[in-house]
């Protein structure tokens, strides 16, 4: 036992030491000589990784708050086709947006304009989400991230507390999904860490849930899940998931970190709340009530109808 603690103090010691980049615990930060998640504090302006609002979390659905507020998004531009490169840089896959996509809606005080995408994963389609529910963990999590209109930059709109919106999606294994055939072509193009591939016919719309699974989603205060892990970030998390194969979401372990090593397990663990708050959408009531108003039409009907 105090063989393993001083083994883990000089893991430390020489991480601390080194300026070594960060990491996710799956690259074996002290073989690797990277600082993984519980170091990323120490790595260059990251003090807020050590923050009281920190995400991921893990979202308790029986302490969620119902928020009447939290009304449907509207989506502007997601079905507007663009063109754009898709990089692997070493942590995951980035997407840039290269259109005027926007959200607003939602309990959203501004209109805010989607900025890029990119996925964390686990191991061959095992658990490998992000954000939690009930404990649960997903084989993937997609992170469209957006910031407030009027700023030209992310790290302008970083330096707001609202300033960037994030939504953020789960995957199921499935069967396989045709919209996303631009991206998984593209990926064998991007194995290795520092690489690019154009993609072209990419739109929003395609690699999302259709508008009617979009109405129950949840809602925090929190940060960015990697360094500096800024707490500047409005977190929407939708309960229904994208539906892959298992072929597709295997796909991404094919990827590599800087060190050559396969890019999986591409998580940072789920933080404490401190104390915050999670609100969930009134999407159900809507739904209910529609429902409700539904069969009420129909069963007029069937009573003004001559016998």
């Amino acid at each position: 036992m105090h063989l393993l603690l001083l083994s883990a103090f000089i893991c430390s010691f020489f991480k601390i030491n080194e300026g070594a980049d960060w990491c996710y615990q799956s690259q074996d930060p002290c073989a690797s000589h990277c600082k993984g998640p519980d170091l990323w504090k120490d790595t260059e302006n990251a003090a807020s990784c050590a923050g009281t609002s920190q995400s991921p979390i893990n979202i308790v659905t029986k302490r969620t708050r119902l928020d009447e507020r939290l009304t449907p998004f509207k989506f502007r531009g997601y079905e507007t086709v663009f063109h754009s490169l898709i990089e692997n840089n070493g942590h995951t896959v980035k997407v840039d947006v290269s259109t005027d996509a926007t959200i607003s809606g939602g309990n959203l005080t501004s209109v805010y304009k989607a900025v890029q995408f990119h996925l964390h994963w686990g191991e061959k389609g095992g658990p490998g989400s992000e954000h939690t529910v009930d404990g649960e963990q997903y084989p993937m999590e997609l992170h469209i991230v957006h910031m407030k209109q009027k700023y030209s930059s992310l790290g302008e709109a970083l330096k707001d507390k609202t300033g960037v919106a994030v939504l953020g999606f789960f995957y199921e294994k499935s069967s396989e999904n045709k919209n996303y055939e631009p991206i998984i072509n593209a990926l064998k193009e991007v194995k290795q860490a520092s690489t690019n591939k154009s993609v072209d016919n990419l739109f929003l719309n395609a690699l999302i849930p259709p508008p009617t699974s979009l109405t129950n989603y949840f809602r925090y205060q929190g940060s960015l899940t990697t360094p500096g892990c800024t707490e500047s970030v409005i977190w929407t998390v939708f309960e229904h998931p994208i539906l892959l194969s298992r072929d597709q979401l295997e796909a991404f372990s094919d990827l590599k970190f800087k060190n050559g090593k396969s890019m999986v397990g591409t998580f940072r663990p789920v933080q404490p709340l401190n104390g915050r708050l999670v609100y969930r959408s009134s999407g159900n009531t809507l739904l209910a009530s529609v429902m409700l108003l539904t069969v009420s039409i129909s069963a007029a009907i069937g009573l003004s109808r001559p016998n």
